[in-house]
């Protein structure tokens, strides 16, 4: 591919198994992580992003190439196998992959490199979405992004390069399949972040975060509750989404 392409403009897209369960791993990685098997997957991962970061250096494509590195979801609550979690952690943020709109599925890293035009060890807390993918990839190439549809991604390039401070998204949707569960509002002029659930799976057990008895949260029917009015969070005061908000604490 690099040799074929590297004087041109090029995209490649790598969509890894990786990190993913059934956490396949080869044997030259087994064993290599304390953290047991989804450690090693971890690790393999790592090692095979390497590579290609090494291909693009070698091939001196490094000031000429942005290269953004994201994951689709957060980690799956509900694979276990005996006492091993299979399916990563989500740190201080509520439920997982597949729950429509809880932050543990939702809110992932993403890590962004192109030397030479983007600063190095530059944070930016703001909320971004894989859908801003399309229309950065077509800002680089030149192109324009079609205007016969909405198109809900926003270019990246102003917020990466300091130009804008705050994200595109004024206001962001979560669905469960086709059903909407959750949105947020970054409201501009205060920089809170509101978050409304209309509907949140039932976690079995209760407590749990999850919904283990079905191996996989549903998202309409029995397994989903419905909130009129919803479940109303601030997510720049509680991002771990633990005490919703009433007309009576919070007149706004």
């Amino acid at each position: 591919f690099y040799f074929r392409n590297k004087h041109r403009p090029f995209l490649l897209f790598v969509s890894l198994l990786h990190v993913h369960t059934p956490l396949i791993t080869t044997e030259e990685f087994q064993g290599r992580s304390r953290h047991g098997l989804y450690g090693d997957n971890v690790e393999e991962m790592d090692w095979m992003v390497g590579r290609l970061l090494d291909v693009i250096d070698k091939e001196g494509l490094k000031n000429t190439t942005f290269i953004y590195f994201a994951s689709d979801h957060g980690g799956s609550l509900e694979a276990h196998r005996g006492n091993a979690q299979l399916g990563g952690w989500n740190g201080i943020y509520k439920g997982g992959k597949g729950m429509g709109g809880w932050e543990g599925g939702i809110r992932v890293p993403g890590i962004v490199r192109w030397p030479g035009v983007l600063p190095a060890g530059t944070v930016i807390n703001e909320l971004t979405s894989l859908m801003d993918i399309f229309p950065t990839v077509v800002h680089l190439a030149g192109g324009a992004v079609p205007q016969d549809r909405v198109i809900d991604g926003r270019t990246l390039l102003p917020l990466l390069q300091g130009t804008v401070q705050h994200s595109g998204h004024e206001f962001m949707f979560h669905y469960c399949g086709v059903f909407l569960h959750a949105v947020r509002w970054h409201q501009k002029d205060s920089g809170t972040v509101w978050k409304g659930h209309y509907a949140t799976p039932v976690f079995q057990p209760e407590t749990s975060g999850a919904c283990f008895r079905r191996g996989i949260c549903p998202c309409f029917g029995d397994g989903v509750a419905h909130h009129d009015p919803p479940l109303l969070f601030d997510l720049s005061q509680d991002p771990s989404e633990a005490n919703p908000l009433s007309a009576d604490t919070e007149p706004l």
